[in-house]
């Protein structure tokens, strides 16, 4: 789709304003002729303005619009940072719905909502909501509609709408990726998308496979990934972009591209969604790719370790104890408890040859995290209290949710083992998110860190996951916009 600015509404098969609860008024349209405004009043009239509802009137001159769309936004007072991208996408919707080539969208004035901000909902909104999974079917979804954003032009606000563009598409590429079958996206096949991403934005890339991952000591990764016929691989992509003493921000995003549970079996029910393990990796791509684009003036790493959890005369088992990258010993309990494993070999390895000013890691780490916390809402556990604001104040700009939970010595503790260093799970079912989390800090030393358990957050999982317009069903790409937003206002 194509997304234009302009001063003011030109030739358009249907133009949508947003409607308060209650109001008369449709926010930042201007006067038009007097017979569509007379349509518009009297519809106004019949029309209560509640969130999510959708009148289209026809307009009795066909200029400047054949149409016109009101969409209610709630009342004033109600406004969330989430409301115009929500309703922007049900708009898109149903433009696609009916068939329309292109429409265009009236921005709200500042007395109503920041207008900046606004603009980077209204197109967040519509280009996820269009974004529809159809790769392997044969009738394909219809071409999305251009988009005219009706607004005073200026150089920031063109510069903005580009931002947005970049960063909605970083999180329709997490999607992307994320939604392939497991017969489709191997841990090569990764590996080949991040050498596509280096190529096209010019970022270094580096791929270790598995007899140099054996060879270098990536015990976790090497375990974990010895059952399967599909190779692990650990993805490297540098963006270097900052001055060159400037330490970098490490990001960390496991990808497990199909977790069977390994000896310890996964039951069947819903294992099929273990395609989307590999979410914690595809956020880390889809938020290199996006930092490329935007020309982020500082450093940033992505490492993706890439395993198979599969059962096989290779596999690793209960009772084995292997060595991590950081010299540490680990006791396997469970072999479902796999992500911890090569996340700890990644964030070692990130800590030690590039002496980051921070590192961030994603995974689908616990089913623990969304007993604790359901679908709404990912887990975070930091060792550093400034990270961890930052981290919040950007999450409370994207609405994507998230809650910390404490790692105190008692939590470490838990994870101590009487033959090995550490053991991979905790104490029965007791704190598995918080454990899973002190398994990954015993991989690090002091750098600021701050883990992110996206299990319960990174698809749709049925009627416990929030209805969005803009998180059509499957992944979400949670986490993309979120660390988006923190690295454009980080400060070394």
């Amino acid at each position: 789709m194509k997304i234009e600015v302009e001063n003011s509404v030109k030739n358009t098969q249907i133009l949508c304003g947003f409607v308060l609860e209650n109001s008369d008024k449709v926010l930042g349209l201007k006067k038009i002729d007097s017979k569509t405004m007379l349509s518009v009043n009297q519809s106004l009239k019949d029309m209560k303005g509640k969130l999510g509802e959708i009148t289209i009137i026809p307009s009795p001159d066909k200029k400047p619009a054949q149409r016109i769309l009101l969409a209610g936004i709630g009342k004033k007072e109600n406004l969330t940072k989430d409301t115009f991208r929500n309703v922007s996408g049900k708009i898109a919707q149903k433009i696609r719905e009916i068939k329309l080539k292109e429409f265009s969208i009236i921005i709200p004035p500042n007395f109503v909502y920041e207008q900046i901000s606004s603009i980077s909902q209204i197109v967040e909104g519509v280009k996820m909501s269009l974004y529809k999974f159809d790769k392997f079917k044969i009738q394909k979804e219809i071409k999305s509609p251009d988009l005219t954003i009706i607004v005073s032009k200026s150089k920031k606000i063109l510069q903005h709408v580009k931002i947005s563009e970049i960063v909605a598409e970083g999180a329709i590429f997490t999607k992307s990726i994320s939604n392939l079958p497991p017969n489709e996206c191997t841990p090569t096949t990764l590996a080949n998308f991040a050498k596509s991403i280096s190529k096209k934005n010019k970022m270094k890339c580096k791929i270790i496979s598995k007899t140099e991952l054996k060879k270098k000591g990536f015990g976790g990764i090497t375990a974990v990934g010895a059952g399967s016929k599909n190779e692990p691989k650990l993805i490297i992509l540098e963006h270097n972009n900052g001055s060159r003493n400037q330490k970098p921000i490490v990001l960390v995003g496991k990808a497990v591209t199909f977790d069977t549970g390994g000896i310890s079996l996964k039951p069947g029910q819903s294992m099929d969604e273990m395609k989307f393990d590999k979410c914690g990796g595809t956020t880390v791509l889809g938020i290199m790719k996006s930092i490329s684009e935007l020309k982020l003036p500082i450093n940033v790493v992505g490492i993706i370790p890439s395993v198979e959890n599969m059962p096989g005369g290779e596999s690793y088992r209960p009772g084995d104890i292997i060595k991590l990258f950081n010299g540490k010993t680990a006791e396997i309990l469970n072999t479902d408890a796999e992500g911890r494993l090569i996340l700890a070999d990644a964030l070692a390895y990130g800590e030690k040859h590039y002496s980051p000013k921070v590192i961030i890691d994603f995974a689908t780490l616990t089913g623990a995290c969304i007993i604790a916390l359901g679908n709404n809402v990912a887990a975070v556990v930091s060792n550093n209290e400034q990270l961890k604001k930052k981290i919040v104040d950007s999450s409370k700009k994207t609405t994507e949710d998230v809650w910390e939970l404490p790692l105190t010595q008692d939590y470490m503790d838990m994870i101590k083992s009487d033959v090995a260093d550490v053991k991979n799970i905790g104490i029965g079912k007791a704190a598995g998110t918080i454990t899973a989390a002190a398994f990954l800090r015993n991989a690090i030393k002091d750098t600021p860190w701050v883990h992110f358990d996206i299990a319960g957050v990174a698809w749709t999982q049925g009627a416990a996951t929030k209805e969005k317009s803009y998180n059509p069903k499957g992944a979400t790409g949670f986490g993309v916009r979120l660390v988006l937003d923190y690295l454009q206002n980080f400060k070394n």
